[in-house]
C-alpha cells in the first residue's frame, strides 16, 4: 500500500509534495500519519513491553558491574528470565539500540516511546522507594535516591534518547531529569506522610526521616495533604477513651518536637495538634499527668525542659525576643492562622505548649500543690530535699509568688521534723515509754489544699497517744493547739498470732479495725461500725484489705473472725505494706470544686427569694455581676453552674420546671 502511494507521488508534476522538499521526507511524513492515525491498542502494549524488558536488562547489567557476583549458582538470568546458557540480554540491548535509532531516524522516537517510558520509570521509582525506604526512619535516603535516579533511571533514558541520534533534542534528558526528580520527591513525601504518625512516635530516632520529609515539602506542594493525613491519624489512633492520658501526652510531646524540626515556623504544629489540645482539655486527669511528669523521678522530656529554667511570660510563651534576628525575619506561611501571634507560634518550649492547652499557669501550680500535699501525706516522709529541688525549678518557670503556698508546705514539713525531735527529747528526759509513739506532721491548714474527709473514732489506746502529744505540743508552742486528722497518716503495727508475727504499714483506719479484734475475735459489720463510728460501706472496703492478708475471714454475711493460724504454712515473720490501699490524702478535684461553688449558693438563694424564678442564663449573668468580681473570685461556666444547680434539685433544695429554677415554698417563707 505504501509502495503504491510512493509511485503516485513520483508521478505528480508538482515540485513539492506535502510541502516537503523531496520524496523521502514526504514518504516519512506519510508513514507517521498512517501509524498515529490507526495505531491499535496492542501496539501501545507491545511498546511498553519492549521498553520494560529493555529497562530490566539494563538495570541487571549495571547492577552486575557495581556489585560482586554472589549469584553464580543461580540457573536463571534475572535480566531476560532465561537459563544462563540461553541468556539473550545482549541481543535485547542490541535490538533496543537499533530500534531506537531507526525510530529516531524518522523522527518519531519520542512520540512512540514517551508514554511507555514515563510509565515504566514512574513505576520503577515507586517500587524502589517502597522497597528501600518504607518502615525505616533512622536513615536518610534522599541523597541515595538522587544518586540512584541519576545512575539507573537517567542512565537508561540516555540510552533511549541518545545524544548521538540526529533528531533528539539535546535538552530532552535534562527535561526528564527535572520532572523525574520532582516525581521522586513527591512519591517519597507521600510514603513518609502515610507513616508520619509512626515517625513522630519514634522521634528522636526518626529525625533523619523528618529532615528528608522537610526537604521534600520545600520542593513539592504537599503541606495540605500532610496536615489532613496527620490530623486524621491523630484523631483515629489517639483521641478516644481507649488511650491513656499519659500516652496521649507522650505522643503530643513527640509531635511538638518532631514538627518543630519539620516546620520551624510552627504552622503545621498549630493546625495538626489543635484537636489534640481540645481533647486533652476535656480530660480530667490531664493537668495531673503533666505535673507528675514534671516532678517524676528519672529522665523525661518535661523534666529536661523544666531543668532548663526558662521562665514563662504572662501569655504562656517563652521569653525569646523574636526581633533578635530581625535580618533573617520571614513572614508566616499563607496557611497560618491570623488569630495566633507569630511569637507564640514560634515558641519551641514544650512546657509552654502544654500550659497553653488551658491558658493558665495558676491551674498547673494548683495541681502541683495538690500533688505535693498528697506525696507528703501518703509517704509520711520528712526528707524533702528532692521536693525542694523541684520547687526551685518550678519557681524559675512559674515565678515565686505563684508557689508561695508550696514553700509554706515544705516549711511545715521541716518544722514538724524539728518538733518531733524536741518531743522525743522530752520523752527521753522523762524516761517515760508510751504504748504508741507518735510522730506528727503539723500543717498550716490555710496553706494546704482540702483534705479527704473520713469519719472514724480511734480506739482508746490510739486516742490517748494523740492527746499526750497534743499536751507536749501546747507546752512547747504556748497558746497553739492541734486539730487531728485521725484518718490520715501511717501506722507501723505488729500483729502477733499463734503461729506467726506480721508487720504492717497501714493507715490509722486499718489499724483501728484490726485492734478491735484484740478484745474479741468475732465482729459484725454493724458492731464495728457503731464502735468506730464510720459508715458500713467504707468499713467493708477497709476490712477487705485484712481479708486479702489472710487475717480476717467472713464467717457469715457481714460477720468476720480473726484467723489465728494457717495450717500447713511455715511460721515466720513477714512484712506487708499497704500497697493495695494507696488512697489519696487529698480531696478529689470534684469535691474541691463543689466546695468552691458553694460560695454562690447564698447569692442564688437571695436572687430566687426576691425574684421567685430565674433561668440558668439569668442566674449566671447576675453571678458574674455580683459574685465573680475581684482577683480571687471563683469563676464558673454555664454548664458547670447547671450541674451545680441540678445537684441542688436532687437534694430537694431547688425546683426546676419550665426552664426556670425556683426555691421550694418552705424555703421562701
Amino acid at each position: 500500500r505504501l509502495n503504491s502511494m510512493a509511485v503516485i507521488l513520483e508521478n505528480r508534476k508538482s515540485s513539492t509534495v506535502f510541502n516537503k522538499k523531496n520524496l523521502s521526507e514526504a514518504y516519512i511524513l506519510l508513514i507517521k500519519s498512517i501509524i498515529f492515525f490507526i495505531m491499535p491498542a496492542q501496539f501501545c502494549k507491545a511498546v511498553e513491553l519492549f521498553y520494560s524488558q529493555a529497562f530490566k536488562v539494563f538495570h541487571h547489567s549495571t547492577s552486575e558491574d557495581e556489585e560482586e557476583e554472589d549469584e553464580e549458582d543461580e540457573d536463571e538470568c534475572k535480566g531476560c528470565d532465561k537459563e544462563q546458557e540461553e541468556c539473550v540480554c545482549k541481543d535485547i540491548l542490541d535490538n533496543f539500540h537499533t530500534i531506537n535509532r531507526q525510530l529516531d531516524d524518522i523522527g518519531i522516537l519520542e512520540r512512540v516511546s514517551g508514554m511507555a517510558v514515563t510509565s515504566i520509570v514512574h513505576d520503577r521509582i515507586k517500587h524502589h522507594i517502597e522497597n528501600t525506604c518504607k518502615g525505616n526512619f533512622e536513615t536518610s535516603y534522599l541523597k541515595n535516591l538522587e544518586e540512584w535516579l541519576d545512575s539507573k533511571v537517567l542512565g537508561w533514558l540516555t540510552l533511549v534518547y541518545s545524544g548521538n541520534c540526529r533528531n533528539t533534542n539535546a535538552d530532552c534528558i535534562e527535561g526528564f531529569k527535572g520532572r523525574l526528580l520532582h516525581f521522586m520527591y513527591e512519591t517519597f513525601a507521600k510514603t513518609h506522610i502515610d507513616q508520619l504518625f509512626n515517625i513522630i512516635i519514634e522521634f528522636p530516632e526518626s529525625e533523619p526521616a523528618i529532615l528528608d520529609l522537610k526537604v521534600c515539602l520545600e520542593k513539592t506542594d504537599l503541606r495540605g495533604t500532610l496536615v489532613t493525613s496527620l490530623k486524621t491519624a491523630l484523631e483515629t489512633r489517639l483521641l478516644h477513651p481507649g488511650v491513656n492520658t499519659s500516652d496521649i501526652l507522650t505522643a503530643y510531646i513527640a509531635a511538638i518536637r518532631a514538627l518543630r524540626i519539620l516546620d520551624p515556623v510552627g504552622v503545621i504544629l498549630e493546625l495538626v495538634c489543635d484537636p489534640v489540645r481540645r481533647y486533652l482539655r476535656s480530660r480530667d486527669d490531664t493537668v495531673r499527668q503533666i505535673v507528675c511528669n514534671l516532678t517524676d523521678d528519672g529522665s523525661n522530656e518535661l523534666l529536661d525542659e523544666l531543668q532548663k529554667g526558662q521562665p514563662l511570660l504572662d501569655d504562656g510563651c517563652s521569653s525569646d525576643d523574636e526581633l533578635d534576628d530581625w535580618e533573617n525575619w520571614m513572614p508566616d506561611p499563607v496557611d497560618a492562622d491570623p488569630r495566633t501571634t507569630s511569637k507564640s507560634r514560634r515558641a519551641s518550649d514544650i512546657i509552654s505548649m502544654l500550659v497553653n492547652i488551658y491558658g493558665s499557669k495558676e491551674l498547673f501550680v494548683q495541681e502541683y500543690r495538690t500533688l505535693l500535699a498528697d506525696r507528703i501525706l501518703t509517704q509520711f516522709n520528712y526528707e524533702i530535699v528532692k521536693e525542694i529541688r523541684y520547687l526551685e525549678l518550678l519557681k524559675l518557670r512559674f515565678g515565686e509568688s505563684q508557689l508561695h503556698y508550696c514553700e509554706v508546705m515544705l516549711k511545715d514539713v521541716a518544722d514538724s521534723k524539728r518538733l518531733n525531735s524536741r518531743v522525743m527529747d522530752e520523752r527521753l528526759k522523762a524516761a517515760k515509754r508510751e504504748e504508741i509513739e507518735v510522730n506528727a506532721m503539723v500543717l498550716s491548714a490555710q496553706f494546704w489544699p482540702a483534705f479527704r474527709e473520713e469519719k472514724i473514732k480511734l480506739p482508746e489506746v490510739m486516742q490517748k497517744s494523740l492527746e499526750e502529744y497534743t499536751k507536749k505540743f501546747e507546752a512547747l508552742k504556748g497558746n497553739r493547739t492541734l486539730n487531728w486528722k485521725p484518718h490520715l497518716g501511717l501506722v507501723n503495727i505488729d500483729v502477733e498470732l499463734k503461729d506467726r508475727t506480721l508487720n504492717f504499714n497501714v493507715s490509722p483506719v486499718h489499724a483501728a479495725i484490726i485492734i478491735q479484734f484484740q478484745s474479741q475475735e468475732t465482729w459484725t459489720v454493724e458492731e464495728l461500725s457503731n464502735v468506730l463510728q464510720m459508715p458500713a460501706t467504707a468499713l467493708r472496703r477497709k476490712i477487705a484489705y485484712w481479708q486479702t492478708q489472710g487475717l480476717l475471714r467472713e464467717e457469715a454475711t457481714d460477720k468476720f473472725v480473726l484467723v489465728e493460724e494457717h495450717k500447713g504454712r511455715a511460721m515466720h515473720d513477714i512484712i506487708v505494706t499497704d500497697d493495695d490501699e494507696a488512697e489519696s490524702a487529698m480531696a478529689s478535684a470534684q469535691t474541691q470544686r463543689e466546695e468552691e461553688l458553694q460560695v454562690f449558693w447564698s447569692y442564688i438563694v437571695g436572687m430566687l427569694t426576691n425574684l421567685e424564678s430565674l433561668t440558668i442564663d439569668r442566674i449566671h449573668s447576675m453571678l458574674r455581676m455580683f459574685a465573680m468580681q475581684g482577683p480571687s473570685a471563683v469563676e464558673c461556666s454555664v454548664p458547670e453552674l447547671k450541674r451545680f444547680l441540678d445537684s441542688k434539685v436532687r437534694d430537694q433544695k431547688l425546683l426546676f420546671s419550665g426552664g426556670v429554677y425556683r426555691l421550694p415554698k418552705s424555703d421562701m417563707m
